[in-house]
């Protein structure tokens, strides 16, 4: 099966989202133009309840996402996502905190890095992840305010 997707607009932009024939297997801050292996498909089931999804968390009603995702990583960046899917919404967690959870503490610096390579933000939480001294730092490379939007969402960040 080819990766099928759509796009849609959201308070932090256009989002892509991407399937394949077992779940989501990424989320884009950009519109993706149409590639040989992928096509254009705003009508497909998944992609729509994805879009439903995302719709209904950005207007909170949203806390939780009920979505197949399918998502490739080392075993490293696969305990790092499972961690980042058990914090709630509303609250956040440090990266140091992450890599106590995990087992692996001195591994703060690869944590942020599994952040990084996240292939579907939102729907595993990536944005609740923020530095020790309780600072924004780094979010899908240098999109801050993404992050920051997605906390203000939240309730984690005043609405000012």
């Amino acid at each position: 099966m080819k990766k099928l997707f759509t796009y849609m607009e959201s308070p932090i932009g256009p989002l892509s989202i991407v399937r394949n024939e077992k779940g989501i297997c990424a989320i884009q801050f950009l519109i993706l133009e149409e590639e040989e292996a992928m096509d254009f498909q705003p009508s497909d089931s998944l992609l729509m309840e994805a879009v439903r999804q995302l719709e209904e968390y950005f207007q909170q009603s949203r806390t939780s996402f009920e979505l197949p995702v399918d998502i490739q990583g080392t075993d490293f960046q696969q305990s790092v996502w499972d961690a980042l899917r058990h914090i709630p919404i509303g609250e956040t967690r440090s990266y140091s905190e992450i890599a106590e959870q995990i087992d692996n503490k001195k591994a703060v610096r690869a944590v942020g890095q599994a952040n990084k390579a996240n292939p579907v933000p939102i729907i595993i939480p990536c944005h609740r992840v923020i530095g020790k001294n309780q600072s924004l730092t780094g979010y899908a490379g240098k999109e801050i305010d993404k992050k920051r939007k997605l906390l203000k969402i939240e309730g984690v960040l005043s609405k000012q």
